[in-house]
């Protein structure tokens, strides 16, 4: 009897827990188009000034268009990171390259004085592909070989390759 009352204890905290996440991130999602459009209440001036700070845009000349740059390269990296970090398929990796690609513009976005913003960001994505097409590749090729070898129909393979869910934190040190 208090075996099964643990259990149905550690089983409510489980759903509890995953009840919380995922209203955290289904609001995330919902919000995005509210989040992309805060740029509209910066003004149209070289410097904006709030009672946090003083935001001058020198290269960009306006405020209000420097946060829509802002705000368009951010909400993308927001929505792949929650599809990357929730993901299960075996594919999911490669996300890795879009996530990169917009970081990479984010923080060229704050280096003003660089002209060259969205030019050259190929260039330094090469080794991040480098690494994640052949692996996504590879394994690829695992499940294709494993469907030539067992009867089993693709739904299931792909069943059999979806990673177990974990929590934010252990996914993070899964990558450094």
């Amino acid at each position: 009897m208090r075996k099964n009352q643990d259990l149905y204890q550690h089983t409510g905290n489980k759903l509890n827990k995953s009840l919380i996440s995922g209203s955290i991130i289904a609001t995330l999602i919902a919000i995005t188009p509210y989040l992309f459009y805060l740029y509209e209440s910066v003004p149209d001036t070289k410097i904006w000034n709030t009672f946090l700070f003083t935001y001058d845009s020198a290269f960009w000349k306006d405020a209000n268009y420097s946060m829509w740059i802002l705000t368009s390269k951010a909400i993308p990296l927001l929505l792949l990171l929650i599809w990357f970090f929730t993901c299960r398929h075996w594919w999911y990796h490669v996300l890795l390259v879009p996530i990169a690609m917009y970081s990479y513009q984010i923080v060229t976005f704050f280096f003003e004085d660089l002209n060259y913003i969205d030019e050259f960001q190929l260039i330094y994505m090469v080794p991040i592909m480098a690494l994640i097409i052949p692996s996504i590749y590879l394994i690829r090729a695992q499940i294709f070989n494993k469907i030539n070898t067992v009867d089993k129909s693709l739904e299931e393979l792909e069943e059999e390759f979806k990673i177990t869910p974990k929590n934010f934190w252990r996914r993070i040190k899964e990558y450094f």
